[in-house]
């Protein structure tokens, strides 16, 4: 449980928890460094600007677990996609309002930068802090921090996932999809998925899945037909049902495979009213199951 903080410092909470999660990916180590953040904080009366400095160390606090992960993730199986916090489904509204939400389409790509070239970009493209600010918390000059955003930008960019649809436009198309692809209406599935379309799945080798991303609307389609009919007969109590993933629209399975309990997660990237990406979390240890 959190320590409870000083009110000058909670002023500040919820600005430096979407901060620390838009570069960390990962909402539970967000609200680490956070409270990390608070603690040194808390030892240092007498700061005159408590959300610079504060920026600054839950930054610091980031930038140092982002390095400590790149070591990790070199030897992880397959890809990596971010935890996924599944959420009751509820009225797209109300996430709607939520401000610090970040779709995972964003952190995907997100995740496909440097660590330094993550902490520029999500400072001053996401937050607008001046690239001095930027430079002290990377401990390098303005004009490398400067670089550092520029090429987090253009790698962003290049490697773009689309997403413009809101939660109830992206429940529509993801429904229509997995319905399609259960059934094996290619007609629709190529009318619902972008030409460009790309599947990532993370079993984290604990759970049988794409090595790879898979790229195109047909062999999106056949995956994800073959998935949804050879691989669902094989299982047992079979639960499918609405949930949210940071705000977005997401479908989760629970189902038993020969004896062993199976738990995923699937949600899109939608733009133009077509899927441009679908992310797939098979890793248990990846899926946080929130109230449900």
């Amino acid at each position: 449980m959190p320590l409870p903080a000083a009110p000058e410092f909670e002023a500040h909470r919820s600005y430096l928890t979407a901060v620390a999660f838009r570069i960390l990916g990962n909402r539970a180590e967000a609200e680490d460094a956070v409270q990390e953040a608070w603690l040194r904080f808390a030892q240092q009366p007498g700061i005159r600007d408590a959300r610079g400095w504060l920026t600054t160390v839950t930054s610091r606090i980031c930038l140092d677990q982002l390095n400590s992960a790149r070591v990790r993730r070199t030897a992880y199986p397959g890809e990596w996609l971010p935890v996924f916090a599944v959420d009751p489904d509820a009225d797209p509204a109300v996430h709607a309002e939520q401000a610090d939400q970040v779709s995972m389409a964003l952190l995907v790509v997100l995740e496909r930068l440097t660590p330094e070239q993550r902490v520029a970009f999500v400072l001053h493209d996401a937050f607008g802090l001046p690239f001095e600010e930027v430079a002290a918390v990377l401990d390098t000059t303005p004009a490398a921090a400067r670089q550092h955003a520029s090429r987090g930008r253009r790698a962003a960019a290049d490697g773009g996932i689309r997403h413009t649809a809101g939660p109830a436009e992206q429940r529509r198309v993801l429904t229509a999809f997995l319905t399609a692809a259960q059934s094996g209406d290619f007609r629709t599935l190529a009318a619902v998925l972008a030409p460009d379309v790309v599947a990532i799945s993370d079993g984290g080798g604990v759970v049988r899945s794409a090595l790879r991303p898979i790229f195109g609307a047909e062999k999106v389609g056949r995956l994800f037909h073959g998935l949804l009919t050879h691989r669902m007969a094989e299982m047992t109590d079979v639960m499918v049902e609405p949930v949210t993933v940071e705000g977005g629209a997401a479908m989760l399975l629970r189902a038993r495979l020969g004896g062993a309990p199976v738990c995923s997660v699937v949600t899109v990237a939608v733009d133009g009213g077509r899927i441009t990406g679908v992310f797939t979390q098979q890793n248990p240890a990846k899926v946080l199951l929130r109230d449900l």
